[in-house]
């Protein structure tokens, strides 16, 4: 670090299910720190990522407060993520609203646009996924949002591609405030290793049955062993609601969950860079939802 100005804020990332906020952060920081899927609602708690932003007067770190996609709750766990995302936008330095200009989801964008309306925050539409979108149409569209909400900019990118993310990046790091780093330069998620272990493995479960298996699943840490030769021993139990859903996560002969196991721990040694032995095992609880420990491992507010 040199004696260059120190700046450090916080921009939380909101949207409606899978507008892609976790792939964003991912390329705002340069690594993955939040799990992507083609599922809708795959973030359950805020996450956050890091980013470093270095220009010739100021380094710039920015927490990315990567919050559940905003949607009509129905149950308890649903009110609790909702509740999350709102608290990821309270006293940010800039508030970032994502946009799938393709599917758009306009029964969840409508009732986000005007909670966004009134809120002080500085507000920066993105539109994204601007390699598979229609130019005039996507116009139109950030002209019609920009009508309903006083935004002070608005972007154009693809997070999957990268398109657009540098000049958004260095937009985002002009606003954040000077101050002190909040955390270590070379941190690049608060998440524990113990939490992107399970994120990691339910990221692999969304993506090999996504066809087959309902959003009523969990992954819970059971142990998080050092070994003495360096390498980490995680122990995790899937939780789904039915024998059913059981059945399938195992596959026939235990080939699926061996699948899963095996994807998971060789995107987890490459994260930790050593050695991972994962152990998974499957467990129907009709009503973990439920369940006020699976709530607070999931880092989400059982009260709400």
């Amino acid at each position: 670090m040199t004696d260059t100005k120190q700046k450090c804020g916080v921009v939380a990332v909101l949207g409606a299910p899978n507008a892609g906020k976790s792939t964003l952060v991912n390329a705002l920081v340069g690594q993955k720190v939040a799990i992507t899927s083609a599922k809708a609602q795959t973030t359950r708690a805020r996450m956050l990522g890091i980013a470093l932003h270095e220009t010739d007067d100021a380094n710039t770190q920015m927490i990315l407060v990567d919050t559940p996609g905003i949607f009509a709750p129905r149950r308890r766990l649903d009110r609790a993520m909702v509740s999350a995302a709102w608290e990821g936008a309270e006293s940010a330095d800039a508030v970032l609203l994502l946009v799938d200009p393709v599917k758009q989801r306009r029964h969840e964008l409508e009732p986000l646009l005007e909670q966004l309306a009134g809120r002080p925050e500085k507000k920066i539409l993105v539109l994204n996924k601007v390699d598979v979108a229609k130019k005039e149409p996507l116009l139109a569209l950030a002209q019609e949002l920009s009508g309903k909400v006083a935004f002070a900019e608005i972007y154009f990118i693809s997070a999957l591609t990268g398109d657009g993310v540098a000049d958004l990046k260095d937009a985002l790091a002009a606003e954040m405030p000077e101050g002190v780093w909040m955390y270590p330069e070379d941190q690049v998620s608060d998440a524990s290793e113990r939490l992107l272990a399970t994120e990691i493995t339910r990221e692999q479960l969304y993506r090999q049955l996504h066809e087959e298996l309902p959003y009523d699943s969990a992954v819970r840490p059971e142990k998080y062993i050092e070994r003495q030769d360096g390498s980490v021993e995680i122990h995790q139990q899937i939780v789904v609601a039915r024998d059913n859903q059981r059945a399938i996560v195992l596959g026939k002969g235990g080939s699926r969950i061996k699948e899963i196991g095996t994807a998971a721990r060789e995107e987890l040694s490459e994260l930790l860079g050593r050695k991972v032995h994962l152990f998974l095992h499957v467990k129907a609880t009709e009503n973990w939802q439920d369940d006020k420990e699976m709530f607070e491992e999931m880092g989400l507010d059982w009260t709400k």
